[in-house]
């Protein structure tokens, strides 16, 4: 049972500092029953979780399988000075109520992966919110500005004269310390947080708790691109949020190599599951589309249920196998004229007029099924049927 456990945990894993702990962790529960504390922190900045963002919460999930109850942390405190990873400047500060909206939101998701009778969800601002001046001197005096200017984002905004609030410089002190109050065993985080994770364990020891924890980092997820990470802002996600059909038919958008990077990191498929059938797919027993429509209805269920996601499926043939219309179509309404890459933005349909723009020279947007060659077209009053691509249709009434 270790090394079957140690093989999931294993999956898919970017690195692994200390993985000796890991399996003395294991060890201890599957003889002796002992259960331990495994930490993820989220920073509400935003109230919608994309699938990258689960690629955590399905680690944690698996360490729950395993004996695990997990320190579901809420950076309640955190969110308001900003985690300053990967960022070009200083973060905007979150507003209280904002960062309120958006745990009630992050939990609500959550909780469609993991086990909430064996989840503690936990929010720093209870003991960082109490720290005197007196504590937060003692805690700076764990880093160095010269160690900390070793950080690839902080070097690179020093270099170029891009300005550092002494405030991003705390933060990966006070993740550190939530380790050192929370006495974790093991943190799990993406590889961009490397350094922050690895502060958790230097601070334990400074602070003498008698343990130092287990690393655990996650690679990123690309999004439907297949090249860059899933990104809200660039608008290769699928959200934990969207609607069934979306859901279903963007995970069939992925290309067939992504599919199996997909599998890995979110299904739960076991490895010698996945592996037989990417093997009967070589073999030519199984079309990639097949297997990718199992995964689709996977995702699709997890977030929504198995009898949504078998509709998303009927639906989705019935629209691209049979070139129908689908049946449920978002309606909205408008004063006129509009212009078109506008009408696209307020459906609901482009993230922005510029990638609007973009489709309608590239051929991907059709009005009443005939394909639209005109970004500057103005629509005047009368009902229009807008598409983008396969998946995204609206009703559109022009007043």
């Amino acid at each position: 049972m270790i090394d079957e456990a140690l093989r999931e945990i294993n999956r898919g894993c970017a690195e692994i500092i200390d993985n000796e702990r890991i399996e003395k962790l294991l060890k201890a529960y599957f003889q002796e029953g002992k259960t331990y504390m495994v930490k993820a922190g989220f920073d509400p900045t935003a109230p919608d979780l994309h699938l990258g963002h689960t690629v955590l919460l399905q680690k944690l999930a698996t360490f729950q399988k395993y004996g695990a109850r997990v320190q579901f942390l809420i950076g309640s405190f955190t969110a308001t000075i900003g985690d300053p990873t990967g960022k070009n400047a200083t973060r905007k500060v979150l507003s209280k109520e904002d960062i309120i909206k958006n745990i009630e939101s992050y939990t609500t998701q959550a909780f469609k992966i993991l086990d909430e009778s064996k989840t503690d969800i936990v929010y720093n601002d209870d003991w960082l919110g109490k720290m005197s001046a007196s504590d937060l001197i003692s805690l700076a005096s764990n880093l160095t500005v010269a160690r900390m200017l070793e950080r690839d984002d902080f070097s690179k905004r020093f270099k170029t004269n891009v300005a550092i609030a002494t405030s991003e410089f705390m933060y990966p002190l006070l993740q550190g310390y939530d380790s050192v109050y929370l006495k974790s065993d093991i943190e799990i985080g993406g590889t961009d947080q490397k350094f922050n994770l690895l502060m958790g364990r230097q601070l334990q020891k400074a602070y003498d708790i008698k343990k130092q924890q287990a690393v655990l980092m996650m690679p990123i997820l690309e999004g439907l691109d297949g090249v860059q990470k899933m990104s809200k802002s660039l608008g290769n996600y699928i959200g934990v949020s969207d609607k069934p059909n979306d859901m279903f038919g963007k995970v069939l958008s992925i290309s067939d190599e992504l599919m199996w990077r997909y599998f890995e990191l979110l299904s739960d498929k076991s490895l010698d599951e996945i592996a037989e059938l990417e093997t009967a797919v070589k073999e030519g027993k199984l079309h990639p589309k097949k297997v990718k429509e199992d995964l689709a209805l996977e995702i699709t269920a997890r977030f929504h249920s198995k009898e949504v996601a078998e509709n998303a499926k009927v639906e989705f043939d019935k629209v691209h196998s049979k070139s129908q219309i689908p049946s449920d179509i978002a309606e909205f309404s408008c004063d006129g004229p509009i212009w078109i890459a506008k009408a696209l933005l307020e459906c609901n349909m482009e993230p922005s007029t510029s990638q609007a723009r973009r489709d309608i020279k590239q051929g991907g947007v059709k009005i009443d099924q005939e394909k639209v060659s005109d970004d500057k077209l103005e629509l005047s009053s009368g009902e229009y049927l807008l598409q983008v691509g396969k998946r995204k249709f609206a009703k559109l009434k022009v007043k």
